[in-house]
């Protein structure tokens, strides 16, 4: 069986001391989901979220390499996919510049819309999961 590997991130912004998480759709398809691609050649899983960060959203981004979430499943292509997820901050004022070819939508959600927007459960399962570490952090910076 072939295993694809993915990285990417959950990239949130803190508004009014919320986190609101940045979701992207597909050009190709009614998938919605998280800034994410596959690793190329010796890259490493942080490079790699980085470098599919910036050629979909054109953001510069740092990864919190302190949290890493791992999903695992079947596609219909018969391959097995393991995603890699960070999660990064960025600056409430930042502007994003998407990629068209693959981009069809994006936007900012807070965390009930964000849950509601994902397309897969696995998806919304790992947004929980990375709300629970952000929100810790966000008020550790108090």
């Amino acid at each position: 069986m072939v295993t694809e590997v993915a990285s990417g991130a959950v990239v949130y912004r803190v508004v009014a001391d919320q986190p609101e998480y940045l979701l992207l759709k597909s050009a190709t398809s009614d998938f919605w989901g998280f800034p994410k691609g596959h690793v190329e050649g010796t890259e490493t899983l942080v490079a790699t979220a980085e470098r599919e960060i910036r050629e979909e959203t054109k953001l510069t981004v740092t990864i919190d390499e302190q949290y890493h979430d791992e999903l695992n499943y079947d596609m219909a292509n018969g391959h097995h996919k393991t995603v890699h997820l960070f999660v990064s901050q960025v600056p409430a004022t930042v502007n994003i510049d998407k990629q068209d070819e693959e981009i069809a939508n994006f936007g900012w959600f807070k965390t009930a819309e964000a849950v509601d927007r994902l397309t897969y459960d696995n998806l919304k399962a790992a947004l929980a999961r990375a709300d629970l570490y952000i929100r810790r952090q966000i008020n550790n910076h108090d």
